[in-house]
């Protein structure tokens, strides 16, 4: 069952971060079989599995909250999210870290990278005399008529090559509660400010504050279980 269906578009950019909130980030949202995880999680102690239903009680939060490797959370990894990210190479290239965050298909800038508006393309923390330079190779490139030439080859290389971190390209991807889980623990206070924004983002995520932070978690387990 699908249970969350948001589209959201990109902010302009403000203040120090490069955008007001996560949706400068993040669009395309949705998010899969909660209700059913949370009837598979109540399986192990059940014999007659067509009678467990799927409310959330204490036993299900404590179980969020086990530690690394025991596997008592193994049911977060049934809850799907898809969603677009639109991101620099920096972030992309940590975030290529995480084995369950899986590519659906992205931009590449292999194929395209003559063809962006590299104006726009850009952070803005990126110097500006960067992207005078890339602006300069693109135009080399492109003014170039023969593009199977050798001249042509070592052009697109060299603009390819040059490109800086700072380049941000969008892709789906899809991935699951546990692994958001993981990703929320390692990032929620990374230097990146695009991790920050993407903690922000898992904050919202229905049951998040239960599932994948817990902070309260316990005391609510407890309260759940009286």
């Amino acid at each position: 069952m699908k249970i969350a269906d948001t589209k959201n578009s990109c902010c302009a950019q403000a203040g120090d971060r490069e955008y007001d909130d996560w949706r400068g980030i993040i669009s395309n949202v949705k998010v899969y079989d909660i209700d059913e995880c949370i009837k598979a999680s109540k399986y192990p102690m059940a014999t007659d599995t067509g009678e467990v239903d799927d409310q959330i009680t204490g036993t299900q939060l404590k179980l969020t909250q086990s530690g690394k490797g025991e596997g008592h959370d193994q049911f977060l990894t049934g809850i799907r999210v898809n969603f677009d990210l639109t991101c620099s190479i920096k972030m992309w290239t940590e975030a290529e870290r995480y084995r369950f965050l899986e590519f659906v298909s992205s931009q590449s800038t292999m194929h395209r990278i003559a063809k962006f508006d590299l104006d726009k393309q850009y952070m803005k923390y990126v110097d500006p005399r960067i992207v005078k330079i890339m602006n300069e190779l693109k135009d080399t490139y492109n003014d170039i008529e023969d593009k199977a030439s050798q001249e042509a080859k070592n052009a697109y290389l060299k603009l390819l090559y040059s490109n800086p971190c700072g380049f941000k390209l969008t892709a789906r991807l899809t991935t699951n509660y546990r692994s958001l889980k993981t990703i929320y623990s390692q990032r929620r206070s990374h230097r990146l400010p695009e991790w920050q924004l993407f903690c922000d983002w898992i904050e919202t995520l229905p049951h998040a504050a239960d599932f994948i932070i817990g902070s309260k978690t316990e005391k609510r387990a407890k309260k759940l279980d009286a």
